[in-house]
């Protein structure tokens, strides 16, 4: 099964958070923040959104950086996945 975003929808999955620091110290799943920096796994058309015409520069595959409670987070076949619209995205990673 598939997701296919509808308009300005973006559908990304959280990219892992690191397990270690710099200086190597291993970190406890509790001590972990939440990661900022996600993949794109699907784009939405673009189209009229309040009443303004929305194109779309995300693509799939791209690397994001999104604020850390953005989006709705859903689940499917047993993968997570956080769906939310382009304007929520902050910048891309190259």
């Amino acid at each position: 099964m598939t997701i296919k975003p509808l308009v300005d929808r973006v559908v990304i999955k959280m990219l892992e958070a690191e397990e270690t620091t710099k200086g190597g110290l291993i970190l406890a799943s509790s001590a972990k923040e939440k990661p900022v920096v996600a993949e794109v796994i699907s784009v939405g058309p673009g189209g009229l959104v309040d009443g303004n015409q929305v194109d779309m520069y995300l693509k799939a595959g791209d690397k994001v950086l999104i604020s850390k409670y953005a989006g709705t987070e859903v689940k499917l076949d047993g993968e997570e996945y956080t769906i939310l619209r382009q304007s929520d995205v902050l910048a891309i990673v190259e």
